[in-house]
C-alpha cells in the first residue's frame, strides 16, 4: 500500500538551524541514527560492511577533512571500497587500468549537490560521474532506464510510476532506494530550496503531497500532463537522504557534501578535492554489470588550470589527456598533432547579448531588431569562432527536433534598413556628432559587459561597438568581473547593465519560460524584462503541448514572435570543440555532454 511522503518522515528536512538537531556543515550522524539508522544497518550489512572509526585517507580512501559530518562518513566510504573491491576484483581485459586526466579552466563550482546547480560542469559531473539520475538520453534523445529500471505514465497523463533498480549502492554502503528518489524531488520542488532550474517542475505536484512511495523500489509522482514530461529526471541527480535528510533546505548550498564530501552512487567514487586545482574520482567496483559495470579507468582526474595558453601546452605535453573547450585559434594547433584528436560537434549553448527593456535606449523593439540588423553576426563567426559554428536566430539548437529555421523569419545584415528602423523610432543624429538622439536629447548610447577571461566575448562587444558605429549607436564594451557581473544582472533590484554578452546552455526540454515569460520577470533570469503576451500565451502553451509535431508548430510560432520582440542579439551556436590524447579510446562526446560514456574510456595499453 502506498504512502505519502510526509507520513513517512513528518516535517523533517525542514528544521532550522536553530533547533539543535542540524547546522550546516556540522551534521552528526550519530544524530541521524533512530530513523535512519536501522534501514542503513540493515542495507549496509547486506554488503558486508563494517563500520571502521579510524579517519581514512590513501589509496582509495576520500580526502581528509576536519568537517564532523566528513569524518563521519569517510571511514564508511573506505569500508565499501574495500569490500567492493573484495567482491569485484578487476577484469583481466587490457582496457582495465591506469588514470585519465581532465583539463579545464573552470572548477565544478556547485560540486555534487544536485539540489544547487547551475554549472554546467557540475551537472554533468552529477549525472554522469559520482550521482546517478533516474534516466539517460541515447545518441537519438531517446530515453533509456539508468537508475529507473521501467516507468510508466498513467493512461490519463496524470502521474508517472518509476521502478527502481535494486543494485544500486551509496559509496557508504548503503542501498539506493524510493526513499532516495522522493526526497530529492521534494528538496528540488521546495521553494525554500531556491532549486536554480525550478522551471524544469512547473507541472508537477509539488512537495511531499506530489509524490508517493508504493514500496521500496517503487515510487509514483504526480504531474500535469505536459511536453517532454521525462527530461527533468535526467536533469538531477539523485540525493541520499540517509545523509542529507535531516538537512534544512534552505541549508543545503552550504552543506560539506557538495565539495567536501560528497557520498554518490555512481560509477565514480570521490577520493579528492582541491579547490581551484582538482578533483578526483576512482572507479566504482560495486556499480552493476546490467549498466557496464566498473569504469574502465581506474582513476579520473579533473584538473583546474585557468590559463588556456598553460592548457593546450599541457595536452601538448601530455600532462593532461583531455582539454575541454579550447579556444577555436588553438585548435590547429591541436590537428597539427598526430597524438591528438579534435572532437568538434554541435552543443546546446548559445551566444547572445542581452538587452535590458527598462533602459530607455533599449525599449523599443524597432531600435532592438536595428541592433541586431546592424550586427554582421556571420563575419563574428569567422572571426571569434574561425568558422566552428552558425548564426542563431533564436534559442532553439540546431540539434533539436524543434529546429527548422527555414520556417523562422530572419533578421539579415543590412545597415540600410536598420538606419530606417531606428529613424522610424525617432531615433536621428540632431547635433551631427555621429551619434543619434531621441526628441527629449537622450543619447543612443549604452554599454555592453563582459566578463573578464573571456576572449570571445569581448571580441563580440569590440566587433559590435564598431559596426553599430556605422549606424550611429554608441556601444561602450565593458569588462566585470565574472561574480559581480553575475550579482548586477540576476539580482532583480539591481539589473545594472544595459546590454550583456553571456551565453546559455538549453536543455533537451527547450523552455524560456525563466528568461521571457512577464510573470517571471523579477526572477533572476528574467534580464531582458520582457513583457510580451504573445510570447507569454505561446510559452505557457508549449509547456503543455506532448505531442512533438503540434509542439513544431507552436515552435515556429514563438521563433517569429521572439524575432519581432528581439530581447536578445541571438548570435550564434559554436561548436563545441574538445581535445583528446588518442591513448584514450572509446571517446563518445555530444550534444549530451562530454562524460556521457565516461565510465566506457579506455587507455591504450601501450601508453600506460
Amino acid at each position: 500500500m502506498g504512502q505519502r511522503r510526509a507520513r513517512r518522515r513528518g516535517a523533517r528536512g525542514r528544521r532550522s538551524a536553530g533547533s539543535g538537531d542540524v547546522r550546516a556543515g556540522h551534521m552528526d550522524l550519530a544524530t541521524v541514527g533512530g530513523r535512519h539508522m536501522k534501514r542503513h544497518m540493515k542495507k549496509s550489512l547486506a554488503l558486508g560492511i563494517v563500520a571502521v572509526t579510524a579517519a581514512c585517507g590513501g589509496d582509495g580512501g576520500p580526502s581528509a577533512s576536519n568537517d564532523p559530518f566528513c569524518q563521519q562518513v569517510q571511514p564508511r566510504v573506505a569500508a565499501f571500497m574495500e569490500r567492493a573491491r573484495a567482491e569485484n576484483p578487476t577484469p583481466s581485459d587490457p582496457r582495465y587500468g591506469g588514470t585519465v586526466v581532465v583539463g579545464s579552466i573552470g572548477e565544478i563550482a556547485d560540486g555534487m549537490n544536485s539540489a544547487v546547480s547551475t554549472d554546467y560542469s557540475s551537472t554533468q559531473h552529477q549525472q554522469f560521474v559520482n550521482l546517478m539520475s533516474l534516466i539517460n538520453y541515447d545518441d537519438q534523445v531517446n530515453a533509456r532506464p539508468y537508475l529507473a529500471e521501467s516507468w510508466e505514465l498513467s493512461p490519463d497523463g496524470r502521474s508517472i510510476t518509476f521502478h527502481i533498480r535494486q543494485d544500486i549502492y551509496w559509496h557508504d554502503g548503503e542501498r539506493t532506494d524510493a526513499h532516495d528518489v522522493a526526497f530529492t524531488y521534494e528538496v528540488v520542488t521546495d521553494p525554500l530550496t531556491a532549486f536554480p532550474n525550478a522551471a524544469f517542475w512547473d507541472h508537477y505536484v509539488k512537495g511531499p503531497e506530489g509524490v508517493e512511495i508504493i514500496d521500496d523500489f517503487t515510487i509514483r509522482i504526480q504531474l500535469e500532463p505536459h511536453a517532454e514530461f521525462l527530461d527533468p529526471f535526467r536533469t538531477v541527480g539523485i540525493l541520499p537522504e540517509h545523509l542529507l535528510g535531516d538537512v534544512h533546505h534552505q541549508e543545503l548550498a552550504q552543506h560539506p557534501f557538495g565539495e567536501q564530501c560528497p557520498v554518490g552512487n555512481g560509477p565514480f567514487v570521490f577520493v579528492e578535492h582541491r579547490a581551484q586545482d582538482r578533483w578526483v574520482f576512482e572507479a566504482n567496483p560495486a556499480f552493476p554489470a546490467a549498466l557496464g559495470g566498473r569504469p574502465f579507468v581506474d582513476r579520473y582526474v579533473y584538473r583546474i588550470i585557468p590559463e588556456q595558453t598553460t592548457l593546450l601546452t599541457e595536452l601538448l605535453t601530455e600532462n593532461v589527456d583531455v582539454y575541454l573547450a579550447p579556444r577555436p585559434d588553438q585548435a590547429q594547433d591541436i590537428l597539427d598533432e598526430p597524438n591528438l584528436q579534435l572532437l568538434a560537434y554541435t552543443f546546446r549553448n548559445y551566444i547572445f547579448v542581452g538587452w535590458n527593456s527598462r533602459r530607455p535606449q533599449l525599449a523599443d523593439p524597432r531600435v532592438r531588431r536595428a541592433i541586431t540588423m546592424a550586427t554582421n553576426r556571420e563575419e563574428i563567426v569567422q572571426a571569434t569562432l574561425l568558422g566552428y559554428g552558425r548564426v542563431a536566430q533564436s534559442s532553439v539548437p540546431p540539434f533539436h527536433w524543434a529546429y527548422e529555421q527555414e520556417s523562422v523569419p530572419v533578421l539579415e545584415y543590412d545597415p540600410d534598413a536598420a538606419r530606417a528602423l531606428l529613424d522610424e523610432a525617432g531615433w536621428r543624429d540632431r547635433d551631427g556628432d555621429g551619434v543619434r538622439e531621441s526628441a527629449d536629447g537622450t543619447r543612443l548610447s549604452f554599454s555592453i559587459k563582459y566578463n573578464t577571461g573571456n576572449q570571445q566575448r569581448q571580441d563580440v562587444a569590440e566587433i559590435m561597438q564598431s559596426q553599430l558605429a556605422q549606424v550611429g549607436v554608441e556601444a561602450r564594451p565593458q569588462v566585470v568581473e565574472w561574480a559581480t557581473l553575475l550579482q548586477q544582472i540576476n539580482t532583480p533590484e539591481l539589473r545594472d547593465f544595459d546590454g550583456v554578452v553571456m551565453g546559455w546552455v538549453t536543455e533537451f526540454k527547450l523552455t524560456d519560460m525563466d528568461l521571457f515569460h512577464s510573470a517571471r520577470i523579477d526572477q533572476p533570469y528574467a534580464w531582458s524584462g520582457t513583457q510580451n503576451p504573445e510570447l507569454d500565451r505561446l510559452l505557457e502553451v508549449l509547456s503543455l503541448t506532448v505531442d512533438r509535431e503540434e509542439a513544431k508548430t507552436l515552435w515556429q510560432e514563438y521563433q517569429a514572435v521572439l524575432v519581432e520582440e528581439q530581447p536578445y542579439t541571438f548570435f550564434y551556436f559554436p561548436d563545441r570543440l574538445d581535445g583528446v590524447n588518442r591513448r584514450v579510446q572509446g571517446v563518445v562526446m555530444d550534444a549530451r555532454g562530454e562524460w556521457v560514456n565516461i565510465k566506457d574510456w579506455h587507455l591504450d595499453p601501450a601508453s600506460r
